[in-house]
Formats: C-alpha cells, structure tokens, sequence
C-alpha cells in the first residue's frame, strides 16, 4: 500500500513553534493581566454578594436614664381601650341597599358609610314638594283677588261719597275684601305648612344615608346589602341594629382594676411604665388619668386610667397589657438624688466574676465587644453602672459563638 508521505508531513505539529509563541514576552504578559482581571471581578463579585450577609441577631436599645428606672410601686394588668367607641345605625328602618366601608378602613367625620333604599322616601318627598307647588298657586290665586276686591272697594267708596251707589253696595265690598284678606292668610299659613313638610321629606330622604359621627377606624362590619336595618331590636332575629362599628383611635388609653388595699398607692398623674403582651421588650411611657371614683365590690377593686404618652399603631384596643406604677422623681423618705442609670435586658449580658459582664454591641454592622460594670437586676432590666450609653444598640439575646468584628444583621420580626 503506497502512502501519501507529503499529506502525513502536513499533520505534523511543531510544537517547538507553540513553545515559542508562550515564550513571546507580549503573549505572556497579556495572559497574565487577563488572569488577574479575572481574579479581581470575581473578588467584587464575591465582596458584592457577600456584603449583606451576616449573623442575624436580634437588637435592643440601651434604655435612656429616666421615669424607666425609678422605682416600682404597684404592679396591675388591664387592656387597652378606646373611650370614643360607636355602632353606627340608621334614624329609619329600611333595607340596606349599599354599604361603602371594610374593616379597617380609616374614616372621616360625616363621611358615607352606607345607603338605604330610598325608593318610598323619594316619592313622598317629590309629594311633599309637588304639593307646595299647589299651595303657592293657591297663594297667588287669593293675592290676585284680593288685589281686585280693594281697588273695587276704592271705587265703590268714592261713588257713595257722591251718592251715586247705595250703602248696601259699599258694605258688601267691603266684605269681601275681608274675607279675600282672611283667605289670604290662611294661604300664607299653608305655604309655611308645606315647606315644613318638604323639609321634613328631604330629611327623612337624608337619613337613609348613614354617615360616620366622628374620625376613626372601622373596626366591625355588622351589615351587608339587602338586610333590614332598624333603630331599635326587632323581634326574630332577622333585623340589624348596626351598620359598621368605629373606635376614635386617638382616645385609646388603659383601664387597669387595682386592689383598693393598694390604692393608696396610686395618685393622679402618677408616672407609668406599661408593657404589651404582645411586645414584651417594649416599654411604654405612660401616666394615671384618674382614679374612677367607685370601687367594685365584687372584686374589691378600683378602676385606673391610664394615658400614653405618645400613641402608636401597635397600641390595638383590647390588647392585653401590663402596667407598673413607678415612684414620682424626688418621693419617699430618703430618696437618693443620683441620677436613674441605664438599663438593658438581662439577656444581653455575659455576667463575669466580680460584678463585669460582657455585652456585644452593634457598630455600623458590626458586633463589637464590650466589657461593662452591672449593677442591680429588677424585672428582666439590669442597670449599666459604667461601659454603656444610653441610644446604643446590643444584642439580646446574646448569641453564642459571635466574634468580635462579625458581621451582625438585625432579624425580621
């Protein structure tokens, strides 16, 4: 077999020629600044998809000296309440054609919550009008006649003052001017009578719409359309007393029952730290309204009430909450004059011998650890004597295995 020995020496690869083109100084170099190019954008991509990660943690602030740190004098519990509460109904029975509002919707004063089916309003109003369209024309029927019968008795008086008609003539005018004069007032009676009644109509129409009595939060929605609605409770269950319920959210406050053997130790304007069932780590300032001036004595209590010092969305009615009645600034026999210290949850500290601890405090990101003097503990608080400031933000719960200068993200409620 003869084999094409010109065609196998065109396969033959020269690899001293590619060893030659590596060994070229401009190839290598570029080679390597494409290498490092490579390096360096998958760094920034990694720095890029790594910056936001870290540790997540949970975070509290060191509470500022304060009402917060005074002394206790009374522990109660109650609920949140609002004082401006309303189920809003109708002044007429009639059936409910449209209601306009949801639960939760916020509301305005005299905004339209709901309608009523005005179809037999409107008809007595449009008779009620049609029919002082009537009167008025009966008005001016007697008006035009009375105008007639004086310029009549004018004359008539002139011609027997010449003698040229006889008395009965002028007696009978005038008579009939009288009675045409008392016609007239009479039509003057029922023209006001009339627009009493159109005004009556147009405001029962008015009452089939249902306006909201004051600004707030629609919190029930008792009615939909096509059920009767009444003022008052019919019988069998099948009529609605209400439209929609509404609290005034600016009037919410607490009611606390406090044992009247320990109500000697609550005073109006009495400062208070409340806390919510639901948000355990927040405290709230608050202060005594007034004592009710009643006590139940089926409990022995006296009821509270207590104002926030500031509202927030939160602070929900009925919420549960527990209230503690602090001692005013400057009372009792002896009070120091030392300023309140700070206070963080005990959860947030290492305690270490000799009264340090250990806190790990959040620094642009970052869990920075911090050594501190503690002091007392009282409810879950533990006051700072020295290594913590009042605004700065910890970790608590403290998280095991964290390290100094880790990168720490705040948990999502």
């Amino acid at each position: 077999m003869n084999l094409d020995t010109r065609s196998l020496e065109s396969l033959r690869i020269d690899r001293g020629a590619a060893a030659d083109r590596y060994r070229d100084p401009p190839r290598r170099r570029r080679l390597v600044v494409g290498v490092a190019a490579g390096l360096g954008v998958a760094a920034v991509a990694a720095y890029l998809l790594l910056r936001g990660s870290g540790t997540e943690v949970d975070t509290v602030a060191v509470s500022s000296p304060g009402a917060a740190g005074a002394a206790a004098v009374l522990n109660a519990s109650g609920y949140v309440v609002a004082r401006r509460v309303a189920t809003v109904s109708s002044k007429v029975t009639g059936r409910i054609a449209e209601v306009l509002v949801e639960e939760g919707a916020r509301v305005e004063k005299d905004q339209l919550l709901a309608r009523l089916d005005a179809t037999t309003g409107e008809a007595e109003a449009e008779l009620a009008r049609r029919q002082l369209e009537a009167t008025l024309g009966n008005l001016a029927e007697v008006e035009a006649r009375l105008a007639e019968s004086r310029r009549t008795l004018q004359r008539t008086t002139a011609l027997r003052e010449r003698g040229l008609v006889a008395e009965g003539a002028l007696d009978a005018a005038r008579a009939e001017t009288q009675a045409l004069e008392a016609r007239l007032a009479a039509a003057r009676a029922q023209r006001r009578v009339a627009e009493s009644g159109v005004r009556l109509r147009e405001r029962d129409l008015a009452d089939h719409q249902i306006r909201a009595p004051f600004a707030g939060v629609v919190i029930s929605k008792d009615a939909q359309p096509g059920e009767m609605v009444s003022p008052m409770s019919a019988g069998g269950g099948f009529t609605r007393t209400g439209i929609a319920t509404i609290v005034d959210m600016d009037s919410r406050e607490i009611e606390v029952d406090v044992n009247e053997a320990f109500l000697n130790r609550v005073s109006d304007g009495q400062p208070v730290e409340a806390v919510l069932d639901a948000y355990p780590e927040w405290r709230i300032p608050a202060r005594v309204i007034n004592i009710v001036p009643t006590a139940d004595r089926t409990k022995a209590s006296v009821r509270v009430r207590i104002g926030f010092e500031s509202l927030d969305p939160r602070i929900l009615p009925d919420m549960g909450i527990k209230v503690r009645f602090l001692e005013p600034p400057g009372a009792g026999i002896g009070a120091s004059t030392k300023p309140p210290l700070p206070r963080v949850p005990a959860a947030a500290l290492e305690r270490l011998p000799g009264g340090a601890a250990v806190a790990w405090v959040v620094v642009e990101g970052r869990a920075r650890r911090r050594e501190l003097r503690a002091g007392g503990e009282r409810d879950g608080l533990v006051e700072v004597v020295s290594g913590l400031a009042p605004g700065e933000v910890v970790v608590s719960p403290r998280v095991e295995g964290l390290r100094d200068g880790a990168r720490v993200v705040r948990r999502e409620p």
